[in-house]
């Protein structure tokens, strides 16, 4: 779970630049998240909110959606909000979970300095795993 300075501090940048593309007229919680590919690149992503609630789709799942489209696999996560660092909602924890239970998240604010680095496995003990029988 060791993240390089350099490298959180490149992750908050862009989770922070795609939080201002975050469409959220609803919940006006705008929410940024990025994820570092298997091959060093940086891929962001902003939730996206629906008048159906249940479509809206989370920062991090797109962030991993676009990791996933460029061929490369995630191995950390920053999700960026307004005010204090939230972490991962359950949903995204598991789809993250799919890729590296163990996964570095680190977590950030844009109008508070706080920063916080934990691990998926400390947010989300005891992940669902398919196991074929």
């Amino acid at each position: 779970m060791d993240l390089a300075k350099v490298t959180v501090e490149r992750l908050i940048e862009a989770a922070h630049q795609a939080q201002a593309q975050a469409y959220a007229p609803y919940s006006n919680f705008p929410v940024g998240a990025a994820v570092l590919g298997t091959d060093g690149r940086v891929f962001p992503g902003c939730n996206v909110e629906n008048s159906s609630f249940g479509l809206t789709v989370c920062a991090e799942r797109n962030a991993v959606a676009a990791a996933l489209v460029a061929g490369t696999r995630p191995t950390a996560v920053a999700v960026v909000v307004n005010g204090k660092p939230v972490p991962p909602c359950g949903a995204c924890r598991q789809v993250l979970a799919e890729f590296d239970p163990g996964m570095p998240v680190v977590l950030a604010s844009t109008t508070v300095r706080h920063q916080q680095v934990t691990s998926l496995d400390a947010l989300l003990p005891g992940a669902f795993r398919f196991e074929k029988p």
